[in-house]
């Protein structure tokens, strides 16, 4: 047990650096790494717990950047198909919902690689899209920052600003589909609750480490090597969930 909180622990603290140094990342590398030892629904309950204080990390690290309109454009449709998303990932057998990961973690990866020449007009349409798109795949998949990352960019938002509005609507959409989780009975059982009680400080610690060197990392590194590992993760899900 012990070995399995100190690794959990290593991997929360580099999630949360990637997750704080590209605005997404943390579900995206957690949600694959504990499929292979949580049960999907655990997974989803645990790594959201994680993620909503990676959200409020972001919140207090980047305050000085707002767009609160934007915010409400992305977050309203966000914690609505969040709550739908979450509503049916209560509702899928465990196996299916594992492979349905699968092939969502393959698609995911082909938009991660092509997403460079995917271009979105900046209009209150594709806030809404993107915040609904977000929302959902949040809900039913852990994992929906990278889509969020995709629409946002259409803004061309700074940096500051850029990281606290992905951080605001994420925060939204976790508080919605963890709220549904645990009322859909969903618990954390594979290690002790009062471990979050190291994880989350040790998130922190992460976002902050990514703040000193936010200037110095290029994403486009992380963007391949994630890419590789979540086809790796998405093809064993498909194949033997």
């Amino acid at each position: 047990m012990e070995m399995e909180i100190l690794g959990i622990a290593v991997l929360t603290l580099l999630a949360s650096m990637v997750g704080t140094l590209t605005g997404f990342g943390t579900s995206t590398i957690m949600v694959p790494v504990l499929l292979f030892f949580f049960g999907p629904l655990e997974t989803l309950l645990f790594v959201g717990v994680i993620h909503l204080f990676g959200d409020v990390w972001k919140m207090l690290l980047f305050r000085k950047g707002a767009d609160w309109r934007l915010i409400a454009l992305f977050g309203i449709p966000g914690v609505l198909f969040s709550y739908l998303g979450s509503t049916a990932t209560l509702s899928l057998p465990p196996q299916l919902l594992s492979r349905a990961l699968g092939v969502f973690l393959i698609v995911y990866v082909v938009f991660l690689l092509a997403k460079k020449g995917f271009r979105i007009p900046k209009n209150r349409v594709t806030a809404l899209v993107g915040g609904a798109m977000s929302g959902f795949f949040a809900g039913i998949f852990g994992i929906g920052g990278a889509v969020r990352g995709a629409f946002l960019a259409a803004f061309k938002l700074k940096k500051a600003v850029y990281l606290f509005t992905a951080g605001t609507i994420a925060f939204f959409i976790d508080v919605t589909r963890i709220g549904n989780y645990l009322l859909g009975g969903a618990t954390i059982e594979s290690v002790p609750s009062y471990s979050l009680l190291l994880f989350i400080p040790i998130s922190l610690l992460g976002a902050l480490a990514a703040k000193r060197i936010l200037r110095h990392v290029p994403e486009k590194k992380f963007a391949y090597l994630v890419a590789a590992f979540l086809l790796v993760v998405g093809i064993k899900l498909l194949l033997l969930p």
